[in-house]
């Protein structure tokens, strides 16, 4: 049973497991919320049983409508596949089918019929089916006296057994996650659908509205939400639980859920630790990424072809740029650092009197130690690992040379990136790629980062090369070339004597050093962390909810406004109304004309638009389907308030709101806009005309 093992451990530690209080701070794994005292759930307002949200045995019911989307959150909202979530979670699937003479992103996109929907190359979507402790299997697996290298190889390993025993059965996606660094391993499987097809996305002056001028604000007034409809055997597929759409919305002080798959959070870390995540990973992701959304909009300049290329790429850092501003300024308001320091002194003297919590005082003073040694090539580190997320031709190069070298090793030895459950994935992105491709926007953001790792004074480069002559003579660029490389072996690679690819052989051996450090650290961490963690938790008395690892979550919550400065209370609701007032007629506050003329029939001040509740969220619950206490959908998370970004360090009650775009918007939309009559009957909202 999940977290079974981790109850047991808190209960030895004498804590309490039914907390009285429950709405606000906590990121519930479905197992933990049928532990969770059921008569205060219904006193905030849970209407229907607990046991309807989620059954153990079977591994379904409600809470097996939320799926997660690549790395978003989403919920099924029909017995016939579809699934709604955000307009930013679908973007690369609009921007995978448009071009200039048929720009999507702009214009938004409806399917009438079932024929007329567009299928994603590289969207998939999960359904969870059943998870399973098993810690035991994974702590056994570490031979007695292994160094920490070791230590992660052999959780690895085991991992990956665990991992390939779940995936025999038809369809199964499985994964092994690590809770708070290694006090509780959990196998979750899932049920695969790669057949999704888009159905509606608005146009991007709706699904944007405000643009990075009000991301992370508040009041906000976007419609961030998209469908799509999963296949199955070339058949709509049919959820066995979805969520009916609520046509009576929320109010302030409704009780909602949350429900969603949150990427990351680090509220476990120690204040060391988040001190170095704000100086080696936050300040650099805003100052690296910001230069190379300037780059990305200086080469596109006048391009349409170019513009529409780079736009979910440029979306993607956007985001990250201004969530890393929003947290270094979260942590600098919050002092959040200072006030974890503080608390880790009364842990610490709490564990002092205690013998047996002595091993936890030793392991955090070596998190602490590991952070600290891991400064001194942290811009470095910071920079390769940033492949991944600029250069789209160096990071392809990067993979088939690292493809290569895996390929020739028996597949449970290979890195889990590169082994053959993977393969498909890679190369169907290898192909979507190029239609992200742009060249003179990679050469600037290639440019950048082989001058950065120039001045950083630690180049695994003797010397940056000509980035113009590099681009001039690949075949790294092109699909036909790039996909026979797939296949080819280091040998062969080599003998091509392509410039882009002497350039990742070259980088290889620092990228391999740089993954070898970071896996002797997460052995480490595997053996310290749980440590400290079972001396906070005891300290604390009550139950912890465990930091977000992307598995599936529920956060209780109201809808409430907030104080962001003195003197200021915004309210929990915006209106179309709202919309119009910010109406300048150029992005991004430029609403559509059909928008416009669908509103000067109404009251648009009695359209809802988007609301705020107190819920614990982070990145991965964009487009988390938002529930009434009946399990009903009156909504989708998209974002944070800007004074709440800095969440993912700990949690404060006076600021801590996420942001839903209320169903009622897409409603009237999809009725008075778009006049999308079949769509909306499939949702059991069939307007009457």
């Amino acid at each position: 049973m999940l977290f079974r093992s981790f109850f047991s451990r808190t209960l030895a530690a004498g804590i309490l497991l039914l907390p009285s209080v429950l709405a606000g701070e906590g990121k519930w794994t479905p197992q933990q919320v049928l532990q969770l005292d059921t008569a205060a759930l219904q006193r905030q307002g849970l209407q229907i049983p607990v046991s309807r949200l989620w059954d153990p045995a079977r591994g379904t019911r409600l809470l097996a409508a939320t799926v997660n989307i690549g790395g978003c959150s989403a919920g099924f909202v029909s017995a016939t596949g579809l699934i709604l979530t955000n307009h930013h979670c679908l973007f690369a699937l609009v921007q995978e089918y448009s071009r200039p003479d048929r720009d999507l992103i702009t214009n938004g996109f409806l399917a009438r019929t079932l024929q007329e929907e567009l299928p994603g190359k590289t969207t998939r979507v999960t359904v969870p089916r059943k998870f399973t402790d098993v810690t035991k299997q994974v702590e056994a697996a570490v031979p007695t006296g292994a160094d920490d290298l070791a230590r992660n190889k052999a959780i690895d390993a085991k991992e990956k057994e665990l991992v390939a025993a779940c995936e025999k059965k038809p369809g199964a996606r499985c994964r092994v996650a690590a809770f708070d660094g290694g006090l509780q391993y959990v196998l979750i499987e899932s049920f695969e659908l790669s057949d999704i097809r888009l159905v509606y996305a608005p146009p991007r002056a709706i699904g944007e509205f405000g643009g990075e001028i009000d991301n992370w604000m508040w009041p906000r007034h976007t419609g961030d939400f998209s469908v799509a409809r999963a296949y199955l055997d070339g058949k709509p597929y049919r959820p066995e639980f979805f969520f009916p759409v609520s046509t009576a919305g929320v109010k302030p002080g409704d009780f909602v859920m949350v429900l969603g798959y949150p990427g990351r959070t680090v509220r476990s870390l120690t204040a060391a630790e988040m001190a170095g995540q704000r100086d080696s990973y936050f300040a650099l992701r805003a100052e690296v990424y910001g230069e190379w959304i300037r780059l990305l909009d200086e080469t596109t300049r006048g391009s349409a072809a170019g513009t529409i290329a780079v736009a979910s790429t440029q979306k993607g850092l956007n985001n990250v740029a201004k969530n890393a501003q929003g947290q270094l300024a979260g942590l600098k308001r919050g002092r959040i650092i200072e006030k974890q320091a503080q608390l880790e002194a009364r842990v610490l003297a709490w564990a002092a009197q205690r013998p047996a919590f002595a091993p936890a005082v030793a392991a955090k003073n070596e998190l602490d130690a590991l952070t600290e040694k891991r400064r001194a090539t942290a811009v470095r580190d910071f920079l390769l690992a940033s492949i991944a997320n600029g250069p789209i031709a160096l990071r392809q190069a990067t993979q088939l040379v690292r493809l290569a070298a895996e390929r020739v090793k028996p597949d449970m030895e290979r890195d889990a990136a590169y082994m053959e459950r993977e393969l498909p994935r890679l190369r169907d992105r290898l192909e979507r790629d190029q239609k992200s491709f742009f060249e003179p926007a990679d050469v600037a953001l290639l440019s950048s980062l082989l001058r950065r790792l120039q001045a950083a004074g630690q180049s695994p480069l003797a010397s940056a090369p000509d980035v113009n002559a590099l681009y001039a003579s690949t075949k790294v660029t092109e699909l036909t070339g790039r996909l026979k490389m797939f296949t080819e072996t280091t040998e062969q690679l080599r003998a091509r004597h392509d410039p882009l690819l002497d350039l990742a052989f070259a980088l290889d051996p620092a990228l391999r050093a740089l993954d070898q450090a970071n896996k002797q650290d997460d052995g480490a961490v595997a053996r310290l962390r749980p440590a400290w963690r079972r001396a906070v938790i005891a300290f604390a008395g009550k139950p912890v909810a465990p930091d977000a690892n992307s598995t599936l979550r529920v956060s209780f919550a109201h809808v409430k406004g907030y104080s962001p400065r003195d003197g200021v209370f915004c309210t929990p609701q915006t209106t179309l109304a709202g919309m119009l007032e910010k109406d300048t007629g150029e992005e991004p506050f430029d609403v559509p004309a059909s928008v416009r003329e669908a509103a000067a029939r109404i009251d648009p001040a009695k359209i809802p638009l988007d609301f705020l509740a107190d819920a614990d969220t982070t990145g991965g619950n964009s487009g988390s389907p938002t529930v009434n206490g009946r399990g009903e959908l009156v909504g989708l998370n998209f974002d944070r308030v800007w004074e709440n970004v800095a969440n993912d360090f700990g949690y404060n009650p006076d600021i801590a709101r996420n942001v839903n775009v209320d169903i009622r918007f897409f409603l009237w939309l999809l009725k008075d806009v778009e006049e999308a009559d079949t769509l909306l009957k499939e949702l059991g909202a069939a307007p009457a005309r």
